[in-house]
């Protein structure tokens, strides 16, 4: 295989000497149960897969991008109680983003992407409070999951965490790492009695193990490896599109 010049991890000094970076691109995951049939690392095998195909189609287009390697934690503080889910709090992970925006605003490196792959991560606030420390940064994020209509590829789009749509696009990447299916929880869901919860308008954190008997959230039963990789293929464009037009945007005229 040979190396991804766009892919940081898979990069060489002697390369990167000589290379332009216009965007560097942030991955990040969790490391969380995902039902019974799905491995912990599904959002980072997600965010990765995602990151490298819509960052080689962005490369493809002449876009000066540079894929960082996958932060592998997340927000999981509604889930305390469920083993070896590994919780990152907001406060760290405003630490760990400060640290690596200070390397790149110091390299000359204005842009960046964290392209977010779990839904406990709010990357807004910690984006806010960095941005005014680096003014002379774009720092901006992008969640994956929302960049195409789930209801055109799968029949049980209603879910959020370890359904149908996550459970068939690690059957397209991962299927190696997929229990059967039939091994798999139903995914059902308790809401809150608290209407103004239920509508959204309101906001409280869930705690996971009083939701969900099995942690998943939407049914995965119809899950097909076919149904991930049409989504794949329409994330990564819908993605590689962000890649492209983020590296090319001069930062003095951003609107119109």
């Amino acid at each position: 295989m040979e190396v991804r010049p766009y892919i940081l991890a898979e990069s060489n000094y002697k390369t990167l000497k000589k290379q332009q970076v216009e965007l560097a691109i942030l991955p990040w995951g969790a490391t969380e149960a995902h039902n019974y049939h799905l491995p912990y690392a599904t959002d980072v095998i997600e965010g990765e897969a995602i990151a490298e195909e819509a960052g080689r189609r962005a490369w493809e287009q002449g876009a000066k991008i540079m894929i960082l390697p996958a932060i592998p934690f997340g927000v999981n503080t509604g889930q305390t109680d469920i083993p070896l889910d590994i919780n990152m709090h907001p406060s760290t992970q405003a630490a760990v983003l400060n640290d690596i925006i200070e390397v790149l605003d110091r390299q000359g490196i204005q842009k960046l992407l964290v392209l977010n792959s779990h839904g406990g991560n709010n990357f807004k606030p910690l984006i806010r409070e960095l941005g005014v420390k680096y003014p002379d940064m774009f720092i901006s994020f992008c969640n994956w999951f929302q960049s195409v209509d789930k209801n055109k590829f799968f029949d049980h789009p209603e879910g959020d965490h370890a359904d149908e749509m996550e459970t068939s696009l690690v059957m397209y990447l991962r299927p190696e790492l997929v229990r059967p299916l039939d091994e798999a929880g139903d995914g059902s869901a308790k809401e809150y009695r608290i209407e103004a919860l239920r509508e959204d308008w309101a906001w409280a954190e869930r705690q996971w193990s009083q939701v969900t008997e099995d942690t998943g959230v939407g049914n995965p039963k119809e899950a097909t490896a076919e149904k991930g990789e049409a989504y794949f293929e329409a994330v990564t464009e819908k993605v590689s599109k962000l890649f492209v037009e983020l590296a090319d945007a001069n930062l003095d005229d951003l609107y119109k």
